[in-house]
């Protein structure tokens, strides 16, 4: 590992360029709109909380309904800054919950080829693979019929197990 000094030198010249700060606020922003626009579109299904920028490593906002509040469950939209994709995460109240919950979903599709819980939720999918940020309202509306389609899956499949 090098110094701290080198990678603050390389830091201050990125951040000199500016585009890292350009790209930052603009995907920011675009994940307020779709917490806003699937607050709006989707208010018959979920609730939906605040958005929380992350470090510059994910940028997310939760979602749940009735069934999952139940289950101390909730959904999180996340955008993953390192390897930009979207993907649906699905986040347990507490530790208990979490392993619960990864006792039941380990060896689904959505935790395919995962030998242990990941490290923040019970599962992690990716819903869109390589956005194009060019066209925002062809991503949304992409984004929402996926959230959708994967939602309704893995709550089905809560739903149809004898834990839940």
């Amino acid at each position: 590992m090098k110094p701290l000094n080198n990678y603050v030198e390389i830091y201050k010249e990125q951040l000199d360029k500016g585009d890292i700060q350009e790209a930052y606020g603009r995907l920011v922003k675009f994940v307020m709109k779709l917490n806003s626009s699937f607050s709006n579109d989707l208010a018959d299904r979920y609730s939906f909380g605040n958005l929380f920028q992350g470090y510059m490593d994910y940028t997310y906002f939760y979602f749940s309904d009735d069934f999952l509040k139940k289950r101390k469950l909730r959904f999180g939209l996340v955008l993953n800054h390192s390897k930009m994709r979207f993907e649906i995460w699905l986040l347990g109240q507490n530790i208990k919950v979490q392993e619960k919950y990864w006792q039941i979903l380990k060896d689904t599709k959505w935790n395919k080829n995962r030998t242990s819980r990941p490290q923040y939720s019970v599962l992690e999918a990716i819903i869109l693979e390589n956005p194009d940020f060019n066209n925002l309202d062809k991503l949304t509306q992409q984004l929402k019929k996926s959230l959708i389609k994967f939602t309704d899956e893995i709550t089905e499949h809560i739903q149809n197990c004898k834990l839940a």
